[in-house]
């Protein structure tokens, strides 16, 4: 019984126009379900520090907003700064019992609090209170319990959402609000919000203001009228199959597109200043929630009828309204999950930075946009992002924070800083020619990721040695089908041209995961476990083959080609991959193509691969690690979970230590050994890199100079030695401070990210 008035609760809450109906039917539902006197929550003002209490069931209603407590005063106050329940039978006996006098709280002795917390911050406090003087027993705490934990993510995402306007969808002008998410790829970037709009997506459609609304009532019952067509025809086509009964329902679906029902309110939406589509959205969205919480199941099902039908005169408003953006000089794209090819839209001058509601540092658009230098913020979960559109934002890529219409003053700091930024890239130009080595003569060759045109030119510019890893699934991300051996050959000959004769290492499609083909789906509950990389293109050997081929191809008098083989997780699985290679190869000497075979390799970066490194490297040319993946997997931690994005820790001593011994696998069979995950940019870790004998570095083409100029700041005998120590630690944070440390002393610190917030504070 208490889990269905849970979901009920949830439901009814989820259905609010805004935070504060959340709130009263919150404590109204709760005190009903529980059967208690007073419900109250106590909301946390950031700015202020203190509880506000903001709903309560049973007090007086006029103390909302008014009656407020520090987090040292009151119970109220030890269940924030516990952030446990706390549960007594006589209230007034607590030697914290705070009397608040004028709401006559003096009559109630039973008292119980949970904390409200999301994303391991406190938000509030939830408490019930009963006259008569009784603990409440272990089920009633665990309701209690459950239903904050439940709640917290609403009422953190109603707070964001009010704080740009609301349901109401107004934005007004003159608010500021901050949204945290992940730092995706460093920087700051200033400009105004675009919000992609996936088809047919009533959730995520933008709010916008109407131009002419005569013809947007028109052309909405134009699409309206439309669907109602669909949806006859369809009846009538079904007519022989379909009982009397299952007919009908089909005149009820008429019905509900009648203009006296959903056509009359959405009218009125339009008529308000909203556009059709926004319009739409909101009352279907507002009906689809107001069935899915009643408890008769029948009616529940409807929602699911309401969503389609309003999915449909979407689909017709979409389609109608087709229109080609227009991109703003500083255009920042906002999305509920942005994609390679959505990114790759943009005209590269004009795309200023990116924000994802869904995925983490990790994903893979945050990896393209690191390698381009467009700063980026991922798993902003709280962001209201459909009512952001044409606002001016602030990005802060460097500690995730999206500033929604910044104030005047903030907004100047932030393009002091971005200047400061500016001039520190200029100071590193200095070192474009200059060897990438150590104090003591040590060479350490630093190379690029890459996967569109627009890097070369970047890498080139930033003084890049190589190709440690050129990302061949970008081809095949932008278009609508498998691109054909002749298409594949041209691109990948102009990336070999374009850095010739330098060496270019091509990764064979790596596919799956987080990477998912439009045109060639794979769905799984477990991506990152499933079919991805190497096994999916032995399972279609005639993908392979041929891409292999184009390679091979493309190579042709130049010789710069090595190739890279994904996922490879055991010492057959790399067998059954050679002897393709080997076939597409002898395939084209048949054919009097005189293509060499290239340098082929291994990517490490599953834990299986790591404990056979040394079996691998007999079989192969050269080994690099794929350091995203193998922390993933090493950890345990899913990189495209914003929830567990702060578990990733890429300098974990596990990570150091499983890095050092497939360094040591290499060495031991005489075969080079590189890494081309994230971790290579990263200036500090460049250091313990070198130390373990890594033989090159491959990095997006903006961590370039900045690596070079800490590795020319150092010793190798001093990497060393640092390395010695790291190895020793039991903790990321720790590894992190020995490196901070280091590079201090070698005044090479400015190589580290930047706290923004620090520099803020100092502005001030």
């Amino acid at each position: 019984m208490m889990l269905d008035a849970l979901r009920r609760i949830v439901q009814a809450v989820n259905t609010a126009d805004d935070l504060q109906s959340a709130l009263d039917i919150m404590v109204q539902r709760i005190a009903q379900v529980m059967g208690v006197e007073v419900c109250t929550v106590y909301l946390k003002d950031f700015e202020t520090g203190r509880l506000v209490m903001m709903a309560n069931q049973g007090f007086n209603p006029e103390l909302v907003g008014v009656v407020s407590l520090a987090e040292d005063e009151g119970l109220v106050g030890v269940v924030a700064r516990r952030e446990e329940p706390l549960n007594l039978d006589n209230a007034e006996e607590h030697p914290n019992y705070f009397y608040l006098e004028g709401i006559g709280e003096e009559l109630y002795h039973s008292f119980l609090g949970a904390p409200i917390i999301h994303q391991r911050r406190l938000h509030g406090v939830l408490v019930v209170q009963q006259k008569d003087s009784r603990r409440f027993d272990e089920d009633e705490e665990a309701f209690l319990v459950t239903m904050s934990a439940q709640l917290a993510g609403v009422i953190a995402h109603a707070k964001a959402t009010g704080a740009i306007g609301g349901k109401n969808r107004q934005r007004d002008a003159s608010r500021s609000a901050e949204f945290t998410g992940i730092a995706g790829a460093p920087g700051i970037a200033m400009g105004t919000a675009v919000l992609v709009i996936p088809e047919a997506d009533l959730y995520a459609v933008p709010s916008r203001p109407c131009e002419d609304i005569e013809a947007e009532v028109a052309f909405f019952f134009q699409c309206l009228q439309a669907v109602r067509e669909d949806i006859t025809n369809i009846k009538n086509r079904l007519q022989d199959k379909l009982a009397k009964e299952e007919r009908a329902l089909f005149d009820v679906y008429l019905s509900m597109l009648d203009d006296r029902a959903l056509g009359m309110e959405i009218e009125s939406r339009i008529r308000e200043g909203e556009w059709a589509q926004g319009a739409l959205a909101q009352v279907v969205i507002s009906h689809v929630r107001t069935f899915e919480g009643m408890e008769d199941a029948y009616l529940k099902e409807r929602a699911t009828d309401v969503k389609d039908l309003g999915r449909r005169v979407l689909a017709y408003l979409q389609t109608a309204n087709t229109r080609d953006i227009e991109y703003p000089e500083r255009t920042i794209l906002v999305g509920e999950e942005l994609t390679a090819s959505i990114m790759a839209e943009v005209p590269r001058e004009k795309l200023a930075g990116l924000v994802s509601v869904r995925g983490s540092s990790n994903s893979h658009v945050a990896i393209l946009a690191r390698a381009m230098g467009v700063p980026t913020i991922m798993g902003a979960v709280d962001l209201p992002f459909t009512q952001v559109e044409g606002a001016n934002l602030v990005l802060d890529g460097y500690n995730g924070i999206v500033h929604y219409n910044p104030a005047k003053e903030l907004y100047a700091r932030f393009e002091a800083i971005y200047a400061e930024q500016q001039e520190l890239s200029k100071g590193l130009e200095t070192l474009r020619d200059k060897p990438s080595e150590t104090l003591d003569g040590h060479r350490m060759p630093l190379w690029v990721n890459t996967g569109l045109m627009a890097d070369v030119a970047r890498s080139i510019d930033h003084g890049a040695e190589g190709v440690g890893l050129y990302r061949t699934e970008i081809p095949f991300l932008l278009r609508e089908r498998f691109p054909s051996e002749e298409e594949q050959r041209v691109i990948y000959r102009e990336q070999l041209q374009a850095f010739s004769p330098l060496p270019v290492t091509m990764r064979t499609l790596d596919i799956g995961g987080d990477k998912s083909l439009p045109y060639f789906p794979i769905d799984e509950e477990n991506p990152f476990l499933g079919w991805r990389g190497i096994r999916v293109t032995l399972d279609h050997p005639e993908i392979f083959l041929v891409q292999v081929r184009a390679m091979l191809k493309a190579s042709v008098g130049m010789d710069n080609l090595r190739v890279m083989l994904p996922m490879i997780s055991n010492v057959p699985e790399l067998e059954e991959a050679l002897e393709l290679i080997y076939r597409a190869h002898d395939e084209l000497v048949d054919e009097g193509i005189k293509a060499k075979l290239p340098p082929i390799g291994v990517m490490v970066e599953v834990p299986s691969a790591v404990y056979q490194a040394r079996e691998m490297a007999r079989r192969v040319d050269f080994l690099s690690v794929g350091s995203n993946d193998l922390t993933q997997y090493l950890l345990a931690v899913d990189r495209n979970n914003s929830r567990v994005a702060d578990l990733y820790h890429s300098l974990h001593p596990a990570i150091l230590r499983a890095l050092y011994e497939v360094a040591n696998a290499a060495q031991a069979e005489g075969k080079p050994v590189g890494i081309c995950g994230e971790l290579a940019g990263d200036p500090g870790a460049a250091i313990l890199l070198l130390a373990m004998g890594y033989d090159m570095l491959s990095m997006n083409a903006s961590s370039l100079l900045k690596v070079k100029s800490v590795i020319r700041s150092h010793s190798l005998a001093d990497a060393k030695k640092l390395l010695e120590k790291a190895l020793e630690q039991e903790s990321s944070a720790d590894v992190k401070d020995l490196v901070r440390e280091a590079m201090t002393a070698a005044g090479v610190d400015k190589m580290l990210q930047p706290s923004m917030g620090d520099q803020l504070r100092a502005k001030r």
